[in-house]
């Protein structure tokens, strides 16, 4: 790979991950919104997209742009159910899971070893 092909890959990544990122603030600013219901409205945007055909081309142009915010695991799960359901009704409901298994596994390891490490405590202690 060029040199420049790199760059341009991450230009696309940070510009679409930006844009989803400015998306969210801007309903943070003027709604009100809680930052859960913000969270589960990205996701099903995901999955609508997904299911629509939509959010496919920002994948394949943005690459880890589209794909790690949240709006990237409704894609995961919608892309997993749909791929699922070619084989059969039980891996239609099965597909999202197994999608998502190593993402949800690292992220329940990682936040189970640094809550071995760090003590947590509340906000205003």
């Amino acid at each position: 790979m060029e040199y420049l092909e790199i760059v341009l890959m991450f230009v696309k990544a940070f510009a679409v991950g930006g844009i989803i990122c400015t998306i969210a603030q801007i309903i943070i600013n003027f709604t009100e919104l809680t930052s859960g219901k913000i969270l589960v409205m990205f996701m099903l945007a995901g999955i609508a997209l997904t299911a629509l055909g939509l959010y496919q081309p920002i994948v394949e142009f943005a690459g880890a742009g589209a794909t790690v915010p949240i709006s990237g695991f409704g894609y995961l799960l919608a892309n997993g159910a749909m791929k699922g359901a070619q084989k059969g009704l039980f891996q239609a409901l099965t597909g999202p899971l197994a999608a998502a298994s190593a993402g949800v596994s690292a992220a329940v390891l990682f936040s189970f070893i640094m809550a071995l490490i760090f003590k947590s405590h509340t906000k205003y202690n």
